[in-house]
């Protein structure tokens, strides 16, 4: 009979392991967090897929002067894409985010006015998204149930309330640093040197390089991966998050 001796971290890595083991395996339909680096909770960040389809999305806090540009490289080369609007700018660029939706972008929310998640409470970080939510509707009519926290910020209580609402908490894995005094070319070296399948990247509106980098994004992108909605990219049930938010399907036994 062999015996394994295990020290104390050694022990509670293994328990943690198990109780997320567990926690997926009582899940009916959507399966819960991973819980793998100090039971901390995770959102998407990207998505382990066997095809080449990733996304990518845009975060609308600032103006829209580009919206027209960014809607025809993406219309013209048949990408899809997603937008985190705020409350603030669909009230603000209503036209714009009508622009959006009627040529078939996914739209999903990122607060009402940039508020910092991390330092609201539960009811706050609802009370807050639910307005932004109301915001775009009035202008779409749509129900939006992806979410994405200001500057990315979040944390345990922000991640697990968003996931507890029922609405997905959806950050990125490749970021284009597209706004500052970054170049169309650097904006581009970033994303094309930085892609690859189930990549979730992130790029702004309303900055002063990223419509002149679009373009040549998209036509070195679409070469080898397909650009698809986040809906489309993430998996819906069955599913768990590693510790580096990376999403892939639940193996079924």
């Amino acid at each position: 009979m062999r015996f394994f001796v295990f020290n104390k971290k050694q022990l509670i890595f293994a328990v943690l392991a198990a109780a997320a083991v567990i926690a997926v395996c009582l899940g009916s339909g959507r399966a819960v967090m991973t819980f793998l680096v100090g039971g901390r909770e995770i959102p998407i960040y990207s998505v382990e897929r066997s095809d080449n389809k990733i996304a990518l999305t845009f975060d609308c806090a600032w103006g829209d002067e580009d919206i027209d540009a960014v809607i025809d490289a993406l219309s013209s080369r048949n990408c899809g894409a997603t937008f985190f609007v705020t409350g603030k700018w669909a009230e603000d660029h209503g036209s714009s985010l009508n622009k959006l939706y009627r040529a078939g972008f996914e739209i999903g929310t990122h607060s009402y006015n940039h508020a910092d998640y991390t330092e609201l409470s539960s009811d706050e970080i609802i009370e807050d998204t639910e307005r932004s939510e109301r915001a775009v509707r009035k202008v779409t009519g749509a129900e939006t149930r992806l979410m994405r926290a200001p500057s990315g910020a979040y944390n345990d209580n922000v991640v697990r309330t968003i996931e507890d609402s029922g609405r997905t908490y959806v950050q990125w894995s490749v970021d284009g640093l597209d706004y500052g005094e970054t170049t169309a070319d650097e904006i581009y070296s970033r994303v094309a040197e930085n892609t690859e399948s189930g990549d979730i990247i992130l790029l702004h509106c309303g900055t002063e390089h990223t419509a002149e980098a679009l373009p040549r994004i998209l036509d070195t992108l679409t070469e080898k991966y397909e650009l698809v909605t986040v809906s489309e990219l993430i998996y819906k049930d069955n599913y768990v998050i590693d510790h580096a938010g990376r999403q892939s399907q639940r193996q079924l036994y």
